[in-house]
């Protein structure tokens, strides 16, 4: 019962935790029920935060990961102990590894029973505690110990998700503080605290620095990171480059950081780069990096000679956590700064010290040609009739069918590297990509995180036929919410680029392909089947011609739909390289082959 009094409001710990999410503006929040955190549960049935129930944990973190990345605020978790906890654990990795906010809260054990091994407890041979299992990839992993740190440690939780480099934290709380009742006076001490902390610039010497160095390079080359995104600087980076007219290559998670058709995007680095990209980059004097780590596929496993030459190179790195700065290659200049105020003070003092700014026609003809060239060498498969069909075509057709803000979701395999390649990406920060983590079965329930925060755009998952049996459960949500989301199973009957792999260097493709193919699989599972199974529309496409008018249909009915592709099993083209190759065959330049 609640009572006013000079010591505030008196609910329980799992009411005020509620009243807290609301006043932040929470209003979905992901999960599974467990008998830890019914408590909260119960306190959010007369709340206006809607609960998006799953039936895995980790539909619920890839969920909730998408779901920050397109309204740019931390998302929430609601885990159960144990199993729960472990079952949410990729996606709550996957996030980390991507720069993703999120506030994972777990119900765990009663605190008078710790130790004991009473059920589900996890600690059954250590001193150790459910909570440090996540210590290793989130940025914080909170126990409340107490009720009355609640408060505090939502305060904390929050702005480390949010602030620096953003990430993921855990909020681990025994299910008898849930229960507990506390007066609200720790909760309304921090009602008048500010969300929103002011992130740090580079000042205008330094700003003159850089801009002078980039003026003055001969080939300079800006490479954007994820981090563009994260800071929402698209529009910033785009000023910038239109001022000063320098390329730009972006990593795997810039894809987007400005639209693909911008006339000085080269496009995507490393393994999966394109010549253009490549060469551009090895060829730079000067490179301004930010936004990003380097990550090895982008780098072409930091070897010299394929995509980046440093310290040949003089690297200009800005990145909101310093410990990025050099992780990887030298430095020349460092900046700790945000990525969309840093931005926006070089183009300021840019346009004060060269107020006519630059003309590279040279550099901004060989993108054209090369766009040209690249288009149409490819259009031989992207045009193909041949079924099952070419990966190419699959994503040259569903471009054409989408319209520019679509979301477009990905996997791991063509969805995600020849996407990175060769699918255009037209309005920033429309491609969720598991980048750092690439895991298997991100795509399909990350599409029902973006539709939920953007109800009024098309969201689209391209996946493996791999990827999209890892939890096909994720239909049911879609169906009970009526999320008009389309999946597009690109179904080569295999783990595809495993099995290009491994029959590259073992000459077989043992444990990495299903029976049968990808037109007549022996025993594999019909996915328009199990789409209809959950109560979703489901087409099984038997023509190259059937994919684009049944894409189109799909997008107008607002339905939750899956089309399945068989796809032929061809690699990804590649310029760059990667180490792993040379693990397997050093002797000898081999990468991926057809199945």
């Amino acid at each position: 019962m609640e009572k006013a009094g000079i010591t505030g409001v008196t609910k329980t710990v799992a009411e005020h935790i509620i009243d807290f999410l609301e006043r932040r503006d929470v209003k979905h929040v992901f999960g599974l029920c467990g008998h830890t955190n019914i408590a909260v549960l119960a306190a959010m049935a007369e709340s206006p935060i809607d609960f998006v129930t799953v039936r895995h944990e980790q539909i619920a973190s890839h969920a909730a990961d998408a779901y920050a990345r397109v309204n740019g605020q931390a998302s929430v978790v609601l885990s159960h102990l144990s199993p729960g906890l472990t079952n949410c654990a990729t996606g709550v990795a996957n996030a980390a590894m991507d720069c993703i906010p999120m506030v994972v809260i777990a119900g765990d054990i009663p605190t008078h029973y710790y130790g004991k091994h009473p059920h589900q407890e996890v600690n059954l041979h250590a001193d150790a505690q459910q909570y440090e299992i996540y210590r290793p990839f989130v940025k914080r992993a909170w126990r409340v110990d107490r009720a009355e740190l609640m408060a505090e440690i939502l305060e904390k939780a929050f702005h480390l998700a949010e602030s620096g480099q953003p990430g993921p934290v855990l909020v681990n709380v025994p299910m008898d503080i849930f229960s507990e009742k506390i007066s609200s006076t720790t909760f309304d001490r921090i009602k008048s605290n500010t969300r929103n902390l002011i992130k740090p610039s580079i000042d205008d010497k330094t700003a003159r620095h850089i801009v002078t160095q980039l003026a003055q390079a001969k080939t300079p080359v800006i490479y954007a990171g994820g981090g563009i995104l994260l800071a929402q600087a698209s529009s910033e980076l785009q000023e910038f480059v239109d001022h000063m007219q320098i390329p730009v290559a972006h990593s795997l998670m810039g894809k987007g950081a400005l639209r693909d058709d911008h006339p000085m995007v080269l496009g995507m680095t490393g393994f999966w780069g394109t010549e253009l990209v490549n060469q551009t980059c090895l060829n730079a004097d000067w490179l301004f990096a930010i936004g990003t780590r380097f990550k090895e596929a982008d780098c072409s496993s930091w070897y010299p000679g394929y995509t980046f030459n440093i310290p040949g190179t003089k690297v200009i790195h800005v990145d909101i956590e310093p410990s990025e700065i050099g992780r990887n290659y030298p430095v020349e200049i460092g900046a700790v700064a945000d990525a969309k105020l840093t931005l926006a003070t070089l183009t300021r003092v840019a346009k004060e010290v060269y107020p006519q700014g630059f003309k590279r026609g040279e550099i901004l003809g060989k993108i054209e040609t090369f766009r040209r060239e690249f288009k149409d060498g490819n259009a031989e498969m992207a045009t193909s009739n041949a079924f099952p069909m070419m990966p190419e075509r699959i994503l040259a057709e569903t471009r054409r069918a989408l319209p520019e803000d679509a979301i477009i979701t990905t996997d791991v395999g063509w969805n995600k590297n020849g996407v990175g390649q060769q699918f255009d990406i037209l309005s920033p920060g429309s491609i969720l990509t598991p980048g750092g983590f690439a895991t298997m079965g991100f795509g399909p329930p990350a599409a029902i995180g973006a539709k939920l925060a953007a109800p009024n755009r098309v969201v689209i998952s391209l996946v493996g036929d791999g990827g999209f049996g890892q939890n096909p459960s994720m239909l049911a949500t879609a169906v009970e919410r009526g999320l008009g989301i389309i999946w597009l199973v690109m179904n080569n009957n295999a783990f595809g680029t495993i099995a290009g792999l491994q029959k590259a260097h073992y000459g077989l493709t043992y444990g990495t392909t299903f029976p049968g193919s990808a037109e007549a699989p022996t025993n594999g599972p019909g996915y328009a089947d199990i789409a209809r199974a959950y109560g979703a529309d489901g087409i099984r496409i038997s023509s190259a011609d059937e994919l684009y008018p049944a894409l189109c249909a799909a997008i107008k009915t607002g339905k939750p739909t899956v089309l399945d592709i068989p796809m032929i099993n061809n690699p990804t083209p590649t310029t760059g390289h990667w180490n792993i190759l040379d693990i397997y065959t050093p002797e000898g330049n081999v990468s991926h082959v057809s199945t």
